[in-house]
């Protein structure tokens, strides 16, 4: 029998209190139905393997009428939100598109030179070397369509759209053969990143300073809702687009990763530990505003999409 494809998300009506529930064909149904004892979707995360099969039950045949999702206010996905994992530099036409634009390589070096030499260091690292991960903090994840202040600290605020992984069961020291094993789901995360404190100008040593520079409250836009790894064939082959305004600024795909999904959550594993309903964000394609020389500002509205995973509708203040 074929399976309903549904995604899991986190919901509220007017003053009353969020609640888990599924979208199917449009519609929500309170997953409650289903699993009476898990009231949120952190809980259902927790026994993923037991829940995920109830959930298909309860969208293949549907308890009640439900609800039209746009009567209700999408949150992020997981309620309350684990740890961020954020893999940076992880996109091979983004690390080149930086190089040439910084010019990162020889003074006397041509624009085609420098790409060559940005190429070749990506394919060592890829077959030698390590991704590059820093950790996020909950309290900056917001949902999909809620607007985002954004901070007076700092300037040039700028837009990283990614591939969101959602932890399903415990990693730990797990290989890259086993990896996609601990994954739950994917969803839709822009890492919003303030590129003036990047950089700790007064102890260079010390190198960026990720902390400050993308943990403002709101910067990680997230969801609308984490769709099962059963429903997304391939997590290396899905389209990535941002649009500012209606201008398509960031176009990619995931199979441009240099370290893919499996990599990083092994790679991780072997240093943190990952827990249900922790996020794995995994780098961004090339287009960011550092490329255009064009930040956030108030009144902008940024439309975003990865296939199969739904769109975000972020407006800027």
């Amino acid at each position: 029998m074929s399976r309903t494809s549904f995604a899991l998300g986190t919901f509220s009506a007017g003053p009353s209190q969020p609640f888990p529930g599924i979208v199917v064909a449009g519609r929500v149904y309170d997953t409650r139905a289903a699993v009476s004892t898990a009231v949120s979707t952190s809980q259902l995360l927790a026994d993923w393997e037991t829940c995920l099969e109830k959930l298909q039950s309860l969208a293949d045949a549907p308890v009640g009428e439900g609800r039209p999702v746009g009567e209700l206010t999408v949150l992020a996905p997981v309620q309350p939100p684990g740890q961020i994992l954020a893999a940076g530099a992880n996109y091979r036409e983004h690390v080149i598109e930086i190089t040439v634009a910084h010019r990162l390589g020889k003074a006397d070096a041509t624009e085609e030179e420098l790409r060559e030499q940005a190429a070749r260091e990506m394919d060592e690292r890829a077959a030698h070397g390590e991704p590059y991960v820093w950790v996020g903090v909950p309290s900056a994840i917001s949902g999909a369509y809620d607007d985002v202040i954004l901070p007076s600290l700092g300037e040039n605020h700028d837009w990283e759209l990614e591939l969101g992984v959602i932890i399903g069961r415990e990693a730990r020291e797990v290989g890259r053969e086993e990896a996609l094993g601990h994954v739950a789901g994917y969803t839709i995360c822009n890492d919003l990143t303030t590129r003036s404190l990047v950089p700790r100008p007064e102890i260079p040593m010390m190198g960026t300073d990720w902390m400050r520079a993308k943990n403002q409250p709101g910067f990680y836009p997230t969801g609308p809702y984490l769709v099962p790894a059963r429903f997304v064939p391939d997590p290396q082959n899905l389209d990535i687009t941002l649009r500012l305004n209606g201008e398509l600024m960031q176009k990619g795909n995931t199979s441009d990763m240099i370290f893919g999904v499996a990599a990083l959550i092994s790679y991780i594993s072997h240093r943190v530990v990952l827990r249900p309903g922790d996020m794995v964000i995994t780098g961004s394609p090339q287009g960011n505003g550092s490329h255009y020389g064009r930040f956030l500002r108030a009144g902008d509205v940024m439309e975003s999409e990865i296939t199969g995973l739904g769109t975000q509708r972020t407006v800027c203040w």
